[in-house]
């Protein structure tokens, strides 16, 4: 029964391995790839420039998008190789770094929305303290905290991965090194591996969906308050995208990581990872500024300085 580090690479089953659809889906998902980097590489660079846009609300969202760069990078590449390829292997070490930087990046990427959760919970039930208590400082201190608590933790879960062993079968039945198809290949090292995965992901998905919950009770409660119904209609725009993006993340997610790993759920799981890896980054630039004010105009003011430029 070799151990983890005796594995010399693993063999991704991939989406399908029918020849006829594999170049199809190549594009559709070099499409959605291309597009996902640029609308959040634009998006960054959009808020960067913006003098509009310098509140911390964009801070936030710069870095939610700077994050979905790099969650999309760390799997759609090798998913397109795989998709041309017929070997479509992965190596062990490979495997660790993509399953140590998923790991981190979805950590990061929940407890970043809960802290925008956090920041529209300020910005409409204390307005007036906002700005005293939102500093510059504040933030760069709250959007740290996802960063280092999602790297540590992922360093942590990534060890137990590399404590599975393996007896034979080292063919993963998903596009990308995942802990639930990795589990169910896995003869030894199983039981505290999916135990420590189940409890991590329920422990850090139930905080920081808190975060977002109870923020948002309040700032129901504030909103309908309010005399004006122009001021309802405002708050609940600016809240409604967030709603989206966080629904959206946070179902796929649990749904893929709350629940043991059978050959049904990871196969189910696959389709799943398909839209949170590739569709909800993609997707998470055109929510925030399809029904922003702010950002439309920063985009038209952008335009119209490049035409002038010219």
């Amino acid at each position: 029964m070799p151990n983890f580090t005796d594995v010399a690479e693993f063999i991704l089953v991939g989406l399908t391995s029918r020849q006829e659809l594999r170049l199809l889906l190549f594009v559709v998902f070099l499409v959605v790839y291309m597009i996902t980097l640029f609308g959040n590489v634009g998006m960054i660079i959009l808020i960067s420039i913006s003098p509009q846009l310098q509140s911390p609300m964009y801070f936030f969202l710069s870095h939610l998008s700077f994050v979905d760069v790099w969650f999309s990078s760390n799997v759609t590449p090798k998913m397109l190789e795989n998709l041309l390829s017929e070997t479509k292997t992965i190596s062990y070490v490979g495997c660790l770094v993509q399953c140590y930087f998923f790991i981190a990046l979805v950590h990061v990427e929940v407890y970043i929305l809960a802290v925008m959760a956090f920041d529209r919970y300020m910005a409409i039930c204390n307005p007036l303290l906002y700005g005293s208590k939102m500093t510059k400082t504040v933030c760069v201190r709250l959007i740290s905290v996802p960063y280092v608590y999602g790297f540590s933790v992922s360093l942590i879960c990534t060890l137990w991965t590399y404590g599975l062993y393996f007896c034979g079968n080292f063919e993963i039945n998903h596009f990308y090194c995942a802990d639930p198809p990795l589990i169910k290949i896995a003869c030894g090292g199983v039981r505290i591996k999916e135990y420590t995965m189940i409890v991590i992901a329920g422990i850090n998905f139930t905080y920081s969906l808190s975060v977002v919950l109870v923020s948002y009770t309040l700032i129901v409660v504030a909103v309908l308050r309010m005399h004006s119904a122009a001021g309802r209609r405002k708050a609940f725009s600016t809240c409604g995208s967030h709603l989206t993006a966080v629904s959206m993340f946070y179902g796929t997610l649990i749904f893929m990581y709350l629940r043991r790993p059978t050959e049904e759920s990871v196969e189910q799981g696959k389709m799943v990872a398909v839209f949170y890896t590739t569709v909800i980054p993609m997707l998470n630039p055109m929510i925030y500024s399809l029904r922003n004010k702010d950002v439309k105009e920063a985009v038209h003011k952008a335009i119209t300085k490049a035409n002038l430029g010219q």
